[in-house]
């Protein structure tokens, strides 16, 4: 079986060609400064992104919100640009430009021509370094992100996963919802706001990813050029930031179900459990597991709930893992009077492969669905991009196409079994949204 290529933090220069051709190498900056490039025959475009491994778990009391709200900020204007002009910059070259806050990592990325690289890093590096945290700005921006807030707590199923996570991570920091609080939001101040940025944005914590047409050498001399004339000190030596501890904290649920009342024409519902952190060895075999058991119209929940009693329009699995904590579960919509048949074939679908696992078609089609989409998937230099990026700031490793085939293939029966088994056993913790009838209330604490 191929290997992955390893990514301490250690070694300062690494250099190897990967899957179809592609060159990958990653450069450590004497400051801690980390770029990773992966150049890729025949692209004509690259996918660039700033990484800051900060997001609302890393919050004090006294700033929850602010990571969310310190991204908005990013993009009202430094020294030099206005908010227009970093808006102009990408579009006037046909770009794209964006931001993402999440619980673990901000993210700041452009997808550009190769010819406008040079413009994107420099753009980019400007927003990191240089920008102004205005405080006219910041007041309208508390506005805006107020809006933003209020919209997701008029869609169901953002506030059904909120609460979902809110219950199952109990007080441990991931249970924060990423965005804040309206009150949080309108208590923050602008100051706290800016020292936050100048506290975590600094060389050691940056993490650059760039994937498609780029020449190592050229954009990382780029780079510390546009990162310089940002102020920053590039001649400090420094060691990049730690990553963070991978080992399991253990998942203590605030309750077995939490339930927002609202009058609503369909329950939302999500029945989870403990699931795997990012760096578990066995996430090729949950992949696998996931893919037959939810992950798609043939899977079994699909055919079950959906197609076979026309219970839910919407029926899926899911596992989403952090550093040091996982979740997987299964999620559902339905009609209220619905809601408790649909608990009980959720349930007794999962406790059919916890017993019994998945059979060799299953697994045969499983694994090609996985090889196929992922394959599809790197067609695109953001999902290339995004892999850099988590490769270094969480996993530790790069699993290139090759690589990632060959786990997928080697995962076997016993192992999908292994890991239904492991983390699909009850007791479950829930979450439901809508008008809940009382019944179904208590079958899914039951």
């Amino acid at each position: 079986m191929p290997n992955a290529i390893d990514l301490p933090l250690s070694t300062p220069e690494l250099d190897e060609v990967v899957a179809g051709g592609a060159r990958f190498r990653r450069s450590i900056l004497p400051s801690g400064v980390r770029l990773l490039t992966e150049d890729v025959p025949g692209a004509t475009s690259a996918s660039i992104g700033y990484w800051v491994p900060l997001g609302s778990r890393d919050e004090a009391p006294h700033q929850y919100g602010s990571t969310h709200f310190l991204e908005h900020l990013l993009f009202k204007g430094t020294r030099t640009r206005t908010a227009y002009d970093l808006a102009i910059a990408f579009e006037r070259v046909g770009g794209e430009h964006n931001a993402a806050t999440s619980r673990e990592h901000t993210l700041y990325h452009a997808k550009v021509r190769d010819a406008d690289l040079p413009m994107a890093i420099d753009t980019l590096s400007d927003m990191i370094t240089s920008s102004l945290i205005d405080r006219d700005e910041f007041e309208t921006e508390r506005g805006v992100i107020l809006e933003e807030l209020a919209m997701a707590d008029d869609d169901p199923t953002d506030v059904l996963w909120e609460r979902f996570f809110e219950n199952a991570y109990g007080e441990h920091a991931l249970a924060r919802p990423i965005g804040g609080t309206p009150e949080s939001i309108r208590a923050t101040s602008r100051d706290a706001v800016w020292d936050y940025y100048r506290a975590r944005y600094t060389p050691r914590d940056l993490v650059v990813t760039i994937a498609g047409r780029v020449d190592h050498d050229v954009v990382r001399e780029r780079l510390e050029a546009s990162l310089r004339a940002g102020g920053w000190d590039l001649d400090t030596p420094a060691s990049p930031l730690e990553r963070r501890s991978t080992a399991f904290a253990g998942i203590r649920p605030a309750s077995p179900l939490a339930v927002v009342d609202r009058p609503l024409e369909q329950v939302n519902l999500i029945i989870g459990m403990p699931g795997l952190v990012m760096t578990d060895d066995r996430r090729s075999a949950f992949s696998v597991l996931h893919r037959a058991f939810g992950g798609g119209m043939s899977s079994r929940l699909f055919q079950e709930v959906r197609e076979k009693r026309g219970l839910a329009y919407s029926v899926h699995s899911f596992g989403q893992s952090h550093s040091d904590l996982g979740t997987t579960g299964v999620y559902a919509g339905c009609a209220p009077q619905k809601t408790l048949e649909v608990v009980k074939v959720v349930r007794d679908e999962i406790a059919k492969l916890v017993e019994s696992g998945i059979d060799e078609t299953e697994l045969a089609d499983a694994k090609s669905a996985a090889v196929g989409s992922t394959a599809l998937a790197l067609e695109d230099s953001d999902t290339r991009m995004g892999r850099l990026g988590r490769a270094e700031i969480s996993q530790g490793e790069f699993v290139d196409h090759e690589v990632g085939l060959a786990r997928v293939e080697a995962v076997t029966l016993d192992d999908v079994h292994g890991v239904a088994r492991d983390f699909f056993r009850a007791p479950w913790v829930s979450a439901a949204i809508g008008r809940v009838p009382d019944d179904a209330r208590e079958a899914l604490v039951a």
